[in-house]
């Protein structure tokens, strides 16, 4: 069994997992919209060019989203997607990456737990959190 994040947006989803995939050296290895899909007659067509479905694949994890459509979409609340890394370099650069127009939460900084550790939503409403662990 694996737990795989599915992530909704509210008509960012192709830039988000652009972005995403770019800044974590991930691919995107599906996305179709609502106007590439059986869905595209029961849809109006200003969600044609909306995501219906993405996967993201960064390294053996992976993430899925979609553009929530019309008055579906709900921000994010209650959950983090955690990025576990074990390079403090690493991290710092991906929450340079992350924290571009973002609501920082907690600022990267070393904790007694991690050597590295950040809080924020980004842009596109998706509330992270970077964790890079005090090295055994």
């Amino acid at each position: 069994m694996k737990f795989t994040p599915y992530l909704n947006f509210n008509g960012t989803c192709k830039e988000a997992f652009a972005f995403y995939a770019k800044l974590m050296g991930g691919e995107v290895t599906f996305m179709q919209t609502f106007g590439e899909s059986p869905m595209r007659e029961h849809m109006p067509p200003v969600f044609h060019d909306h995501v219906m479905h993405a996967t993201l694949s960064v390294g053996d994890a992976s993430f899925m989203a979609s553009d929530a459509p019309g008055d579906r979409y709900n921000a994010p609340q209650g959950t983090y997607i955690s990025l576990s890394l074990s390079d403090p370099d690493e991290a710092e650069r991906i929450y340079a990456g992350l924290a571009e127009g973002a609501k920082i939460e907690m600022p990267i900084q070393a904790t007694f737990w991690a050597a590295k550790f950040a809080m924020l939503t980004d842009r596109f409403g998706i509330p992270w959190m970077i964790n890079c662990e005090v090295a055994a």
